[in-house]
């Protein structure tokens, strides 16, 4: 596919504000993403964006290798569009291996109807999210307090959203960051109990009614390209695939 290198740029640019980490350091165009508290390896990889930006390459994954084991991690390279192929080839012919693909994929809201999407109103009660955010999809190594720290560190406009049974039981919720004309959706999540029945579809259509509602001409988010069902269901609502990442790390 035709990649589109400006809008990857803004949506790169987008994701990071939308998802910031902890401690961020920048060597030229790279930059390497920490975050103790969450185990996330968009928090905690090294991506370079700059496409030309591959002088002194060995000696830099050197550095960046001790800087991730400083920190008890270990160094994961995170290749976008963005990324120089030398670099890639590099990692190639020394062992590692490539692994976790995903998606970005957006949506022109000017195409997109609100009319049929029911109304919900964003929460601003980080604990409350955190609380359901873990009790619907449990991360390994994740606390609430790793969570809580990443959401209440965005910056842009952002909206909580949950959706709970009758007895106050979470089952659905994901985050929005508006961001300019843009609107991403992270942490989407159903219960396992609660999927194939519409819920995510109807979560994600409000979320996207919220946004068109703030003005944002595009939306964004991604998603784990073997997590079909959740593609089925964001191709249904006219998502479209931008590009895709995944990550590197020697064996």
């Amino acid at each position: 596919m035709n990649i589109d290198l400006p809008l990857v740029r803004r949506l790169e640019a987008m994701g990071l504000r939308a998802w910031p980490a902890k401690n961020v350091l920048y060597d030229g165009a790279w930059q390497l993403r920490i975050t103790a508290g969450h185990p996330s390896k968009r928090l905690n990889s090294l991506s370079v964006l700059d496409r030309s930006d591959i002088a002194d390459m060995e000696i830099r994954l050197e550095k960046a290798k001790r800087h991730y084991a400083a920190f008890g991690r270990p160094l994961l390279i995170r290749e976008t569009p963005l990324t120089p192929q030398p670099l890639c080839d590099y990692l190639g012919a020394e062992g590692a291996t490539h692994f976790d693909e995903s998606l970005v994929m957006t949506l022109d809201l000017k195409a997109f109807s609100a009319e049929d999407a029911i109304e919900v109103l964003p929460s601003q009660d980080v604990g409350r999210f955190v609380d359901a955010s873990l009790a619907i999809n449990p991360v390994e190594g994740l606390t609430k307090a790793g969570l809580a720290e990443v959401v209440t560190a965005i910056k842009p406009a952002h909206g909580l959203f949950m959706r709970e049974s009758e007895d106050g039981t979470p089952y659905a919720a994901a985050l929005a960051v508006h961001d300019f004309d843009m609107s991403g959706i992270e942490a989407f999540a159903v219960s396992a109990d609660a999927r194939r029945k519409g819920h995510g579809g109807k979560l994600v259509a409000a979320i996207l009614r919220w946004a068109k509602g703030r003005g944002a001409g595009m939306a964004w988010l991604q998603v784990t390209s073997t997590n079909t069902g959740a593609i089925a269901l964001y191709e249904g609502l006219g998502f479209r695939e931008a590009y895709r990442y995944r990550y590197w790390q020697e064996t």
